[in-house]
């Protein structure tokens, strides 16, 4: 039996599919500079939090909310088609995580992620993919792969 907005979703006279994609492609596309400033006002203000931590007796709540923050720039970065951001924020969170999980706070790793967010949301970047600035991304991986041994050695 079908749902009612499946039931809605099949009778007559609606926007065709392909039309619907495209219209809301589109959409995308308009939003994708309020992202952008979105982008520098979010990496902005968890570099102030990060700043925070530096001392290394960050409290659980602190890293939580920061987590939290790159968790949403790597979501948004995918709804709106940005794959190098959502690369550096879900490499960010992957950092974070091996942190909770006992690796030491290092600034540089955190700076180093900052950096390459606020890189990855300049105009020449935006719309490029991780494989094309693989200098930068398997750099941010050997960072991550790094904190992990780390975490896993002390945890």
């Amino acid at each position: 039996m079908d749902t009612r907005f499946q039931q809605m979703a099949r009778r007559p006279g609606g926007v065709p599919k392909e039309l619907a994609i495209e219209q809301a492609l589109s959409q995308l596309d308009g939003f994708k500079d309020e992202f952008v400033d979105w982008v520098d006002r979010e990496v902005k203000e968890l570099s102030a939090a990060f700043k925070t931590m530096t001392d290394g007796r960050q409290r659980a709540s602190e890293l939580n909310d920061i987590y939290r923050r790159c968790c949403q720039l790597r979501d948004t970065g995918t709804t709106m088609g940005l794959e190098l951001i959502t690369f550096v924020a879900d490499n960010l969170c992957q950092v974070l995580d091996n942190v909770k999980a006992g690796a030491p706070y290092d600034a540089d790793v955190v700076a180093c992620h900052t950096d390459a967010l606020l890189l990855a949301k300049q105009k020449n970047y935006r719309d490029l993919r991780p494989d094309q600035v693989i200098e930068m991304t398997s750099g941010l991986q050997k960072i991550l792969d790094r904190t992990k041994k780390i975490g896993e050695s002390v945890g």
